[in-house]
């Protein structure tokens, strides 16, 4: 598969002067008004390559140097070694005109100049022969003029778009592009979400009774962002006297009788000196002082001074601690909040008018602000089956695996809900897409080293690729890595430092 761009350009005076000297592309047939023959640049991608070639106007007997770009594809990284060989063949018949150039003048950049003894129509084909690559690209009808004076002049300048040079692509890490093609997806449709814990992966932790915080426990308690493990001590407190101090103390009291109840009724029976009736009530009365100490926030965390252990009831990350050493604590008071994010959920609030399109099997994908990366869920949990009144939406909880922790409880995400419903269109990576202002865009790749941004119309996403209803054609390249390095080249008005290496 290969696809190409040829078209011709014209330079000013004054650019011509930059041209030659940054390009070497001038040549000494200037006509009496001092501008330049025009010239023509290519723009062909096959499977494994990308050619962009610029070269002066073609013009019998006066051979001047060509600008070959070339691409190795799998990585995007420039040609650094290699024989490329041009051929050009006459239409009409005749002997080829054929020039090689063993290694490249720069990495990525060949200079032949072919020298042309009559006019006409030529086929150029380009023969790659490269460690990185073996290639036969073909660029048919370059045209030979017999004379400066046939040539004729383009009048404007440069097309409009984003200027973003062959070097500057090479030395921007992550660079990529790709065509987009006619396909299908699964058919979505956007609504706003949040993260939010799943279910049991968070826990509020209250004072189970009135007390003292101690100061000695509070120093060793972990502070928010740390990781607690299950059962890990969180902080201690001593029951206050009154509002439930009183009745610990005392619960305690009753289980420690309930216990000592307990074992002299199992050493009696084992003497048989009781029956085995006596064991059964020693056992209700143990249960019931446990359970009556465990609902004044007692049970094993109350040490045998009689101070209350706060315990970690699940692992996670502490993401609030309320507690100042010394201070008292009134009973169902929040202590801290432990949450366990490596698996999170997020809702998706879908509006009324697409409720009915979304099923316990659609799958969904979501951005979250901060990252340009395109998320997806592992499964949906629900579907809500009420709208709600106030914001006509329902809710439609998803999981989502997050074990790096790079999504935080309360972020609010764009998401893609999908409806089961596949569709046919054009289609591109979804890495292509990006955000800016909340418009979807997509930066598209003309000729080699031309950009253009385009605001498109997402229609669905599945396994990274994305429908796109309107802003990108079948055929055109979009940047699909590195789309910000773009995007900045389209915010500067400079010339970049470095320029051409030609």
């Amino acid at each position: 598969m290969w696809m190409m761009k040829h078209r011709l350009w014209a330079v000013s005076a004054g650019a011509l002067v930059l041209l030659v000297l940054g390009c070497g592309l001038g040549h000494e047939n200037e006509t009496a008004e001092g501008s330049e023959p025009a010239g023509g640049a290519v723009t062909l991608w096959t499977d494994s390559t990308e050619l962009f070639m610029e070269h002066p106007a073609l013009i019998v007997g006066a051979p001047d140097k060509f600008a070959v770009h070339l691409t190795d594809l799998t990585d995007f990284a420039p040609l650094r070694s290699g024989r490329v060989t041009l051929r050009f063949e006459p239409k009409g018949g005749g002997e080829p005109v054929v020039v090689t150039q063993e290694t490249p003048r720069a990495p990525g950049i060949y200079g032949p100049a072919p020298a042309f003894e009559r006019g006409g129509l030529y086929d150029l084909t380009i023969t790659v022969e490269s460690p990185q690559a073996r290639d036969r690209l073909h660029v048919p009808d370059l045209r030979v003029y017999a004379s400066a004076a046939e040539v004729p002049k383009q009048e404007g300048g440069e097309p409009g778009g984003i200027s973003f040079l062959k070097e500057q692509q090479w030395k921007t890490p992550g660079f990529a592009t790709a065509f987009a093609s006619s396909g299908e997806v699964m058919e979505s449709f956007q609504a706003t979400g949040q993260i939010v814990p799943a279910a049991g992966k968070m826990a509020r932790i209250s004072a189970p009774l009135a007390g003292v915080v101690e100061v000695s426990g509070l120093t060793q308690s972990p502070a928010p962002g740390q990781r607690v493990v299950k059962g890990q001590t969180l902080a201690v407190l001593t029951p206050a006297l009154g509002e439930g101090g009183s009745s610990f103390a005392q619960a305690r009291a009753e289980l420690r009788e309930a216990e000592d109840e307990h074992a002299r009724a199992n050493r009696l029976y084992a003497a048989e000196a009781v029956s085995q009736r006596r064991v059964h009530e020693a056992e209700i009365r143990l249960a019931a002082a446990r359970e009556a100490l465990a609902s004044l926030g007692g049970g094993g965390a109350a040490g045998a001074d009689g101070r209350v252990v706060i315990r970690a009831p699940l692992s996670g990350v502490v993401a609030s601690r309320s507690l100042t050493p010394g201070s008292r604590v009134d009973a169902g008071a929040e202590l801290f909040t432990v949450v366990d994010a490596s698996l999170v959920w997020l809702e998706a609030r879908v509006p009324a008018s697409e409720a009915a399109r979304v099923g316990p099997r659609s799958q969904a994908t979501f951005r979250v602000a901060g990252n340009d990366s395109l998320l997806s869920v592992s499964r949906t949990v629900s579907v809500g089956s009420v709208i709600d009144s106030i914001s006509r939406t329902i809710p439609v909880i998803y999981e989502v695996p997050n074990p790096q922790g790079m999504l935080k409880i309360g972020m609010h995400a764009q998401v893609g809900v999908g409806t089961a419903r596949k569709v046919t269109g054009v289609v591109i990576p979804s890495s292509a897409i990006v955000d800016e202002d909340g418009r979807p865009v997509v930066y598209v790749q003309p000729e080699g080293e031309r950009f253009e941004k385009r605001e498109i119309q997402p229609g669905g996403t599945s396994e990274g690729r994305t429908i796109v209803l309107s802003g990108v054609k079948a055929g055109e390249r979009v940047v699909t890595g590195a789309a910000y390095q773009v995007r900045l080249a389209s915010l500067s008005t400079s010339v970049p430092a470095h320029g051409h290496e030609h």
